[in-house]
């Protein structure tokens, strides 16, 4: 039940459609077109911006000591994906999603892009409902709880590749899509990243952030080699 979901988080929507929406995945909206559900995927744009604020704030202040590029890389390894996917773990996240069929075939339901993609949804969701309070709220309970003050829990290869080209200045780093293929349930995306508009390195992943992540990583093995 979806009240069982609040309990988990820790907070009673007024407008519980909010959090259906945040639960609705884009393969579940496409086969029910007809229904007023939409695909969490604008939730997610606007969750993944709060969630990056708030952690962004809560370290500046909490480790005034420490520089910009170390407080860089913790955030991003709070807010990367398989800490994220963690969370929805804690939650019971994937007995709650709306999956299409294939998706729900092909195991969406544990697939990590898709649960961290749900608990950023959710928190644009609670900002909707509640405000920032109630973004916060969440954000508090289950993200800053688990700050890597010595040492970072997942490699962040994008952040790392953005530090070792600003050894320089004026360089310019992007990343675009280049190609996409597979159903909803079992999606492909390769990723190049260009250095001042030069293609540097390609990546392969499940998600956009994991084939962003991938080519970082292999822009990093070309600039070091």
């Amino acid at each position: 039940m979806i009240s069982d979901l609040e309990t988990a988080i820790g907070y009673r929507f007024t407008n519980i459609t909010l959090l259906q929406n945040a639960l609705a995945h884009s393969s579940y909206a496409n086969e029910r077109w007809h229904n007023s559900l939409k695909s969490n995927e604008r939730l997610e744009f606007l969750g993944d911006s709060i969630l990056g604020m708030v952690v962004a704030e809560y370290l500046y202040h909490k480790f005034p000591d420490r520089p910009e590029g170390e407080l860089t890389r913790m955030r991003a390894d709070m807010v990367c994906e398989t800490s994220l996917a963690a969370i929805a773990d804690r939650l019971s996240l994937g007995n709650h999603l709306l999956l299409g069929h294939g998706e729900e075939q092909g195991g969406g339901r544990k697939r990590a892009s898709i649960l961290a993609d749900a608990v950023e949804s959710i928190i644009a969701a609670s900002f909707l409902d509640g405000g920032m309070e109630a973004a916060r709220g969440i954000i508090s309970r289950f993200v800053l709880t688990n700050v890597p003050v010595n040492r970072l829990q997942n490699e962040d290869y994008k952040t790392a590749l953005q530090e070792l080209v600003q050894q320089k200045k004026n360089q310019t780093l992007a990343y675009r899509l280049i190609g996409e293929s597979g159903p909803d349930h079992d999606k492909h995306f390769i990723v190049e990243v260009t250095l001042n508009g030069e293609p540097l390195g390609q990546g392969n992943g499940t998600s956009k952030k994991r084939a962003e992540q991938d080519a970082a990583r292999v822009a990093i093995e070309i600039l070091k080699a």
